[in-house]
Parts: structure tokens; sequence; C-alpha cells
């Protein structure tokens, strides 16, 4: 029995081409208001794949990303920007795209198509049974990614996926479906619009809440971020000027001195 597609479902909108320009961006912003709900409706679902990864993760195992096009790209995205904003190990928050890394850039013809190449890319990382596996896709249909989630089930691997279509395959294949219903979209079949939105924010949110429970943010502050350019290490003296009171080229100093917000908050809070 199939399943409607609604991210191929026609748009509320025709005539486009004939819409001036406020007309279009008023439409658009319309439309994306919608992402925000749809996310919320769904935040029991993603709370409990959090609690599930949560303690796997505290145990050694690892996130990894799984998609194709635009939601490989989200994918990658969330993964890269983990490193220099909590001080993981590039290792730890992994984003796989179908075609591999030059699709991030140029779509590779057929990558999506292939069930099997998935596992193959994870197994390259020694995957196991004490990591995650969030496939993504906005139509849940994607080869790549179903056949990924159904080779992580045989080998015990916990599964979520981020779709946008209720009752596709691959909400049928992740033990954690995470299905954000946010309608059909302004350029009909345009899924790096209001379904990308949302699985960016939903992304954002596993991500950001993981870290904060495994111990990188103190406070509202982010302890653990690398000091890679001067906004940043800016940003880690002002950390430091408001949690220890001292002025900001004392709190320059000491950062120079120990690397990092969370190692001179630590030295500080032990004299």
């Amino acid at each position: 029995m199939g399943f409607k597609k609604i991210t191929e479902s026609s748009s509320h909108y025709d005539n486009l081409e004939n819409l001036n320009i406020r007309d279009l961006v008023e439409i658009i912003n319309t439309e994306d208001q919608k992402v925000a709900h749809a996310v919320q409706a769904i935040l029991p679902e993603i709370s409990a794949f959090i609690e599930a990864v949560l303690p796997r993760m505290q145990a050694g195992g690892r996130l990894f990303y799984v998609g194709a096009g635009t939601s490989g790209r989200l994918g990658i995205l969330d993964a890269s920007e983990c490193p220099p904003t909590f001080g993981i190990d590039p290792g730890l928050v992994v984003g796989l795209i179908a075609g591999g890394d030059h699709a991030i850039r140029q779509a590779v013809e057929g990558a999506e198509d292939n069930r099997t190449q998935g596992w193959k890319d994870l197994e390259t990382y020694n995957i196991n049974s004490n990591d995650n596996v969030v496939g993504i896709a906005a139509s849940g249909t994607t080869p790549y990614v179903v056949g990924t989630l159904e080779a992580c089930n045989e080998h015990n691997i916990l599964t979520a996926c981020v779709s946008c279509n209720p009752g596709s395959p691959l909400t049928k294949t992740a033990r954690y479906p995470i299905v954000p219903e946010v309608g059909p979209e302004v350029i009909t079949g345009s899924s790096r619009m209001k379904a990308g939105t949302a699985q960016k924010m939903i992304l954002n949110t596993l991500s950001s809440t993981l870290m904060i429970k495994l111990g990188h943010v103190q406070g509202n502050r982010m302890i653990d971020m690398q000091l890679s350019n001067q906004k940043l290490i800016e940003r880690g003296v002002q950390m430091i000027v408001g949690s220890l009171g001292v002025n900001k080229e004392q709190a320059k100093a000491l950062l120079e001195e120990h690397g990092s917000v969370r190692a001179v908050l630590k030295i500080k809070n032990h004299e």
C-alpha cells in the first residue's frame, strides 16, 4: 500500500512567475512560519530519541547522520559545527552524504539510489552496536538512506530518521521516526525549503541538547569551544570576565595561559 508524498504535493500557490517580489517574499515567509509549529508538534519524539542516545554516547557511542542531497548536506553541516562549538573530537558526530564529499557541492548522479553504499560508508568508521544513526530524507524514500537504516537495524544499531512524509518506508524502518509535517512547498517539490528548514531545526536540537547533557556547556556558555579565530577568542574572554569578575586583560592572559575557558574556570574554582 502506498502513502502520500506530502513533500511532492502541489503548492498552495500558482502563477508564481507573475507575482511581484514583495508578494513572493511574503508567501515564502508565511509558509516558513509553519515550520516551527510542525517541529513543536513532534517534540516528544525528538526528546525520546535523545533520551535513548544520551547514555549510549556517555558510554562511548557516536552519532552518525546519513543523507543524500540537501538532507545529506544538512547532516554534514550540523556535524561539522560540533567540534568548534563544543570542543569535541570530530569523530563523535559524523555526517555522511551519498556520493561522498564531492556531493557536498555538486550532485553525484545515481548516488542516492544505491541501497547498499551507505552501510559500506559506515563500515569505514568501524560502525558498531554502541553507535547511533539518523537517516535524513525529506521524502522518506531515498534508497541510500533507507538501505542504510535497514542494515543498521540488522546490526543492532540504534536508528532514527528525520523525514517529512508520515508512513514512508524510512519512517517505518527507523526505530525512532521523527516526522515534522510541514506541508507542500511554495515551489512544488522543492524540499530544500520548508522540509530542509525543519530538518535543520531538528538536527540543531538533537546535537545541542546532547552536547549540553554531555557536559560541554556550563550555565549557557560554550566552555569547550575551539579558540580558532579572533571572534571566538573574544567570546572566550567575555565568558571569563562574566564568570570570574576579572577585567578583559586578565581574562585574556588567563585564556592564553590555560588554553580553554573550561581550564580557566576549573583552575580558578579550585583556588
